[in-house]
């Protein structure tokens, strides 16, 4: 999960094609902070923290609603998406036929807490399905968790790639070079997963994947966090970036974090 918050958290000065399409950049300044993207990711964890597989679907479902309700309702500037916002306060929040890349964005500790791939994407669904319950909102999701998951089980970037395109259809055809000078802010999964997916196969290390998804410009805190889920799986998170993504978030926030490094180390 570090890697998806750390990826929101440094892309987030350049969102909204605020950025000059670079590599080259500062990793963290005053403007880095955290958005919605981190808040609804450590939402989502500590839901499926509480939660077991065979709790039933509509109970996890409960549960889920539950914690990115009160999480939202306790960050309500966080920079939610008008449809998402106005779910986040509704009495009896209903999906709404959603394919933004916020189901993706939010998915990460699905391929961390649980050891099979089927799980992982029945559970990617779920943590979807309550809100982006388009098939593509559903998709983005599964996909997104099925690549990290693969990453964090040792498959190389060759059968990543294969996986992804076989089950999902997602074109990766397209470099990085020639992803970028069209790109724009777009926050629909079928033009945000794929990208991210690129940047994080492109990629030499955790940083290096971070700087790429960031260079691609567009919606980039959610851009970035989806590939540096997905990078974190495969390469790991350098341990100052780890203290700085602790730093930068608020203290509940924070003791989710905590709480889910806690889980993985009992499972080890």
């Amino acid at each position: 999960m570090f890697g998806a918050i750390l990826g929101d958290i440094i892309g987030s000065p350049y969102e909204f094609d605020m950025g000059n399409k670079t590599k080259d950049f500062p990793l963290f300044s005053r403007h880095s902070k955290y958005t919605d993207d981190s808040v609804m990711t450590l939402a989502v964890a500590e839901a499926l923290m509480d939660s077991q597989p065979d709790d039933g679907d509509e109970a996890i479902c409960k549960r889920l609603v539950s914690c990115m309700q009160k999480y939202g309702r306790a960050y309500p500037k966080a920079g939610y998406g008008y449809g998402f916002a106005r779910w986040l306060m509704r009495e009896d929040p209903q999906p709404y036929d959603s394919w933004g890349n916020g189901s993706a964005m939010r998915v990460s500790s699905v391929a961390w807490l649980y050891s099979d791939l089927a799980t992982v994407r029945k559970m990617a669904r779920l943590t979807a399905s309550v809100s982006h319950n388009h098939p593509e909102g559903m998709k983005g999701a599964e996909a997104t968790a099925a690549a990290i998951f693969l990453a964090r089980t040792g498959k190389n970037k060759a059968e990543i790639k294969a996986y992804i395109e076989s089950e999902f259809g997602y074109d990766l055809s397209r470099t990085c070079d020639e992803i970028r000078p069209a790109y724009h802010h777009v926050e629909s999964c079928q033009e945000t997963v794929p990208e991210a997916i690129t940047a994080f196969l492109e990629g030499e290390n955790f940083e290096n994947v971070i700087r790429t998804a960031v260079s691609l410009g567009g919606d980039c805190d959610t851009l970035t966090a989806i590939a540096g889920s997905m990078a974190e799986g495969f390469y790991g998170v350098p341990e100052d970036l780890k203290a700085e993504c602790r730093a930068r978030l608020p203290e509940p926030l924070r003791d989710v974090l905590a709480r889910f490094e806690q889980s993985l180390a009992k499972q080890a």
